[in-house]
């Protein structure tokens, strides 16, 4: 019976955890999704492009984007599920409109091999996360200090406008993003595996952070992918 039952509690939270990450996954595609129809929107029409691409306009959006992400990454536990949902999606669709222009500088060609490779790099990493044995908590901090010395260099190339030392942030840009997707889902597979079983509100709080986490690796990477694959309309 002892067996039995551990094997019971085994299957209950290993559906647990599939149906965490579902949702992780499941919610991070809709934020993306939401992105692109908003972006598609705002680059087919020559008003609201203007309405958005102002100094003004764009500060206030920047700001909007980073009180939102600070807000929930923060606030996450203890606001309500439809809350935490409601303010990722209107992240996702805030983002819309300031990569609208992405529609404007690129070619649609350049665009879709970015967003492929992209998509392969985020799905293998993922899965090296999620089926690694390897703990990746100290590769964390390693990226973590990465990313901040590469947001330092972008500052510094603002002055130099170094095309080769472009390249290089790119290049470790794209090391540092697609490290931060297998840590990322690790770190969300085993809390996953912790969260409460019969806790469907914690359980959909915890999968919007996670899709918040994964949304913001994932548009990082085709971002720095864009760049590397150039191919802009000038």
């Amino acid at each position: 019976m002892y067996n039995a039952y551990n094997a019971q509690q085994t299957m209950s939270r290993a559906q647990a955890l599939s149906a965490f990450m579902r949702g992780v996954y499941g919610w991070m595609a809709a934020g993306l999704g939401l992105t692109a129809v908003v972006a598609v929107a705002v680059a087919s029409s020559p008003a609201m492009l203007q309405l958005v691409f102002n100094p003004v306009a764009l500060i206030v959006l920047v700001l909007a984007e980073l009180g939102l992400v600070m807000f929930l990454s923060a606030r996450i536990a203890t606001l309500a599920p439809g809350t935490a949902t409601g303010m990722f999606l209107a992240y996702s669709g805030l983002n819309g409109l300031t990569l609208s222009g992405v529609f404007i500088a690129y070619t649609a060609t350049t665009i879709a091999s970015a967003f492929a490779v992209s998509a392969g790099m985020f799905l293998a990493m993922s899965l090296y996360g999620m089926v690694t044995k390897r703990d990746l908590t100290s590769l964390g901090s390693f990226l973590f200090m990465g990313l901040i010395g590469m947001l330092l260099a972008m500052v510094v190339n603002i002055f130099l406008k170094s095309s080769m030392m472009s390249f290089i942030i790119d290049c470790v840009g794209v090391l540092i993003f697609t490290g931060l997707t297998a840590y990322d889902t690790q770190r969300l597979k085993d809390m996953g595996e912790a969260a409460p079983m019969g806790d469907q509100a914690a359980l959909r709080r915890g999968s919007i952070l996670g899709a918040l986490t994964l949304y913001l690796d994932f548009i990082n990477l085709f971002l720095i992918m864009l760049r590397l694959f150039g191919g802009n309309r000038d």
